[in-house]
């Protein structure tokens, strides 16, 4: 069985559209948090996530719009924030609120996260990874840093997708991940987007422009 695993959309519905058409082949998919934040299109990409019937656990963003808090969040994320807030229907805004921190998926093999296991709210890096995150379950989804990495150890499979919509890894092409869970193994993908049409949506809805200089440079 293959999941494709994403993260960190956070309301890029250009780059979430190459993403899901890229993922054709998977069998499911799952989300490791933050569906809304920092770009345009909060609503669109919240109502793919649901429609799709998408697993998905709370981001620290999704807690903040959902909350109406942040999480010591600066002006370009505070942002993002009140613009999702204002673009969010009542239903859209309950449903984010309704996400949980933590799920467990097929037959409890898979466990998701947002920042660690212990602490949603924790930037798990890449030198961070070790097979003592790992509980029972097989293979652990984490999200949050915006950067792509997998471990793969006796005990199970460590990973982070890396980031649909806003990558932090240098490489400015959407971020997900397919694992195939009868092989235990993971294949990193990167996906080519339009960017400019990105960058032109966060000028017209008054979004700060480093928002968008960030996604030509992948950071």
């Amino acid at each position: 069985m293959k999941v494709g695993v994403l993260s960190d959309i956070h309301s890029n519905e250009v780059a979430l559209d190459a993403v899901l058409s890229d993922a054709s082949d998977v069998d499911a998919l799952v989300c490791a948090g933050d569906v809304v934040g920092y770009n345009p299109w909060p609503a669109e990409c919240v109502k793919v996530v649901r429609d799709r019937e998408i697993a998905s656990v709370m981001g620290n963003h999704d807690r903040a719009v959902a909350s109406g808090t942040s999480f010591r969040f600066n002006s370009m994320a505070q942002a993002g924030v009140e613009h999702a807030r204002e673009r969010l229907s009542d239903e859209h805004l309950a449903w984010l609120a309704d996400l949980p921190d933590e799920r467990r998926e097929f037959d409890d093999r898979v466990k998701i996260v947002h920042g660690h296991p212990n602490d949603p709210d924790h930037y798990t890096t890449p030198d961070e990874f070790a097979p003592d995150l790992l509980g029972d379950e097989d293979v652990l989804v984490m999200g949050h840093t915006h950067v792509q990495h997998h471990e793969v150890y006796d005990e199970g499979v460590v990973m982070n997708p890396g980031s649909v919509g806003q990558p932090r890894d240098r490489d400015p092409r959407a971020a997900y991940a397919v694992l195939d869970l009868d092989a235990l193994t993971v294949e990193e993908r990167r996906v080519e987007y339009d960017i400019e049409t990105v960058q032109r949506a966060i000028d017209e809805v008054g979004l700060p422009a480093k928002v968008g200089a960030r996604l030509s440079e992948g950071r």
